[in-house]
């Protein structure tokens, strides 16, 4: 789901950049700003950190005498992404395995498509392409998109950044590979 959230960060600015009156230029706050919004890149409250739309103040600098660094606290608006339960979202298969599908969607890199929560599609083992069929001759392969039901999330650490792991279902109406509008495909 996507969000529009006010957030509040402090800003860490190292004290050589201060000028002599304690005051540092708007851009070097707002650039440093960004790289730590780039190093958290997803917290569980709120999501992925997609874009700053809005910069609504800048506070005072806190020193700490004990510190080479200040700390600005920046209030601003942010889009953020937050998968839910039930959420419909699309994804690109990016691996075919006989027990599933791998699939990106947006900044998320681990959603699971299980061969067990794609009713009426089968694996198909073609050298390598594999891909998963249907009765209806629809399928499932590498750089297809495809309509899914979140079905379970979980949060995981790797290599110290936290990621959502997402489980998904074609269970239901209306899910599975889709057309977008250019494709390849022919029109009758």
């Amino acid at each position: 789901m996507l969000c529009d959230v006010e957030c509040l960060f402090h800003a860490v600015v190292p004290a050589k950049d201060l000028d002599s009156n304690g005051s540092v230029h708007q851009s070097l706050i707002i650039t440093r700003l960004l790289k730590q919004l780039s190093n958290v890149k997803v917290t569980e409250d709120l999501g992925y950190f997609l874009a700053v739309t809005e910069l609504k103040s800048i506070g005072n600098a806190k020193f700490d005498d004990s510190s080479k660094y200040s700390l600005f606290p920046v209030t601003f608006v942010c889009r953020t992404f937050l998968p839910v339960n039930g959420e419909i979202m699309l994804g690109v298969v990016r691996k075919v395995h006989s027990s599933g599908v791998f699939l990106k969607c947006g900044p998320m890199n681990y959603v699971y498509l299980s061969s067990q929560k794609m009713p009426n599609y089968y694996y198909v083992p073609h050298g390598k392409n594999p891909v998963f069929s249907s009765d209806s001759l629809s399928r499932i392969e590498k750089d297809v998109v495809v309509r899914f039901r979140v079905f379970a999330l979980r949060w995981t650490s790797r290599k110290n950044e936290r990621e959502i792991m997402i489980l998904a279902t074609l269970e239901g109406d209306c899910l599975g590979p889709i057309s977008l509008a250019g494709s390849d495909e022919m029109e009758l």
